[in-house]
């Protein structure tokens, strides 16, 4: 019995090892989503100190996504070049440096920089999430679990941003916001360096600098073009320039991939339908769920009148529907197949986003909180769900790079949403503004360009006509939140119904090429005791999809 002790405390330890490792992990990716969401609360004390324009107002809401998004790509092959664990702890480092630059900023323009640096650590940080998640977890059952929790911190760190933000809001600057990374970030650079190992692809050929600048000019330039036509049109010549040069860009990076012998990226796996149908929901969804929330909580301080700490709990049913989403995806998975749970969360949260097209000034807020928690809910399962539909699509030694196309989509969604929505219901708000004659031109020009700068201009006018203009601007504010509630809305049901055509009955070679055979861990099925077999995604796929 002696000898068997040893082996059975090591068991033991190397466990306990993983989960903890795991939880390292959890709160590099929490820090990273939360940081996307938590200046929303912010936005109306920005616009009081530093007076930035409507045009500044997006890009600080945007550039961080936006950067993030155009390196995801690149940062996850070089985590799976240089190290997994060591890209994650120099990422860590300089996204403490460029929060205390955020914290710290004096200018809009220097807070749109610093958000921007954010970005690029934030693009180191988030691929080697999810990927040492495979090293860490052999096990299929194991890393069921693990990626479902992994989903949870995504989701519910982009959705407890306003809470953090409305609490800190509520007792100091909004710096704190920025400054609250600080300790989060010591404590994750101590306990990643004792407690993750280090993995990276054994024959990770040599890195491409041609295909990184290619990859992050033609994502940047096509998500600029898209933003500026959505908010000023199509009249200025440099927005088509700027999409045909972006859209050239990404052409060149996918054929240059397909020549290289170790590519950045292996645009191959986008022929396996399960890998298209993950990536592209998880994308569509973002855009309609983080520009919708953008608004709703300028909606929630600058129209109902609530406080921070208020407006941030007020949006607490989307962070608790977003962790009971994420920790039961894989047995709802495996319950009822990866089509029908992603097709019916995407069509859910089409329904929840739909309720916001109709909410007024005086809506009762239980609406609004079963929209968040419906939506919430919906996204913790899609994400979960696509992450490890991405993650188990390609081989072991390419993790990185696969999982940074999962995290490119959140990412790029999220910049996108903010973009497209918040300049939808910027236009329409501009539109629908009716500004006192009294009020002056200056008066005028400040108060069309966003909300918040028009409840600004209102405590410098007289009370006759501060309150008629208050009325216009938050009248015409929900106008541009309902038209954008209903086009988010439509854009879920046109994801939904293209995940359940891709989704459908795929045949054995529909298989990724050139790859060793990985089981999907959240929809595989326990194999029999007297017979037991490998299920590789495509067969499991004739199993859960049909």
């Amino acid at each position: 019995m002696s000898s068997t002790a040893p082996a059975r405390t090591d068991t033991r330890d190397l466990h306990s090892t993983r989960w903890t490792g795991l939880a390292v992990l959890v709160l590099a990716v929490t820090v990273v989503a939360l940081d996307a969401t938590v200046l929303s609360l912010a936005i109306p004390s920005i616009s009081e100190t530093l007076r930035p324009s409507g045009t500044q107002l997006l890009w600080i809401g945007d550039s961080y996504s936006f950067v993030l998004a155009g390196l995801l790509v690149s940062m996850g092959a070089l985590s799976d070049r240089i190290g997994r664990k060591k890209l994650l702890l120099i990422g860590s480092a300089a996204f403490g440096a460029a929060s205390l630059l955020a914290a710290y900023a004096p200018g809009p323009g220097w807070l749109i920089l610093a958000r921007a640096l954010l970005g690029v650590a934030g693009a180191t940080i988030m691929p080697s999430t999810l990927s040492l998640i495979r090293a860490l977890f052999p096990d299929d059952r194991e890393r069921a679990t693990a990626i479902g929790i992994w989903g949870a911190a995504a989701t519910a760190g982009a959705a407890l941003g306003p809470v953090v933000g409305g609490v800190l809001l509520e007792h100091f600057w909004w710096g704190s916001v920025f400054l609250m990374n600080i300790p989060v970030l010591v404590l994750l650079l101590v306990l990643g360096a004792r407690l993750l190992p280090e993995s990276k692809d054994p024959k990770p050929g040599r890195w491409d600098v041609l295909s990184v600048a290619l990859s992050m000019a033609g994502v940047i330039g096509v998500v600029y073009a898209i933003k500026e036509a959505a908010a000023h049109g199509l009249a200025r010549w440099d927005v088509p320039v700027t999409f045909l040069l972006g859209a050239a860009a990404l052409t060149v990076f996918v054929r240059r991939q397909l020549r290289l012998e170790s590519p950045l990226l292996d645009v191959r796996l986008f022929a396996n339908r399960r890998f298209t149908a993950a990536v592209t929901a998880s994308l569509i969804s973002l855009v309609g769920v983080s520009g919708v929330i953008f608004v709703s909580s300028q909606y929630l301080q600058l129209v109902r009148g609530y406080g921070p700490l208020q407006a941030g709990l007020a949006e607490l049913p989307a962070f608790a529907g977003s962790v009971a989403g994420g920790l039961l995806t894989a047995r709802l998975a495996r319950r009822f197949g990866a089509r029908t749970l992603l097709t019916t969360c995407l069509l859910a949260m089409g329904l929840g986003m739909g309720v916001l097209g109709f909410l007024q000034q005086d809506t009762t807020y239980l609406a609004l909180a079963a929209s968040f928690l419906v939506v919430g809910t919906a996204e913790g399962v899609a994400y979960t769900l696509s992450a490890d539909l991405v993650l188990t699509a390609a081989p072991a030694d390419k993790a990185g790079a696969a999982s940074a196309v999962s995290e490119t989509a959140y990412e790029l969604g999220t910049a996108l949403g903010i973009a497209l929505v918040g300049s939808v219901v910027g236009s329409i708000y501009a539109s629908g503004l009716t500004v006192p004659a009294t009020a002056g031109p200056e008066a005028t020009a400040r108060a069309g360009e966003s909300l918040g700068a028009a409840v600004e201009t209102a405590g410098t006018l007289p009370a006759d006509v501060a309150a008629p203009l208050l009325a216009s601007a938050r009248d015409a504010f929900v106008q541009g939140m309902n038209s954008a509630g209903l086009l988010a809305a439509l854009l879920l049901a046109g994801s939904a119904l293209m995940a359940w055509r891709l989704l459908r009955g795929l045949p054995a070679q529909e298989a990724p090429a050139q790859q060793a055979p990985a089981r999907n861990t959240l929809t595989q099925r326990t194999p029999t005791r007297e017979a037991p077999v490998e299920v590789t995604p495509a067969q499991e796929a004739e199993k859960t999809v049909a």
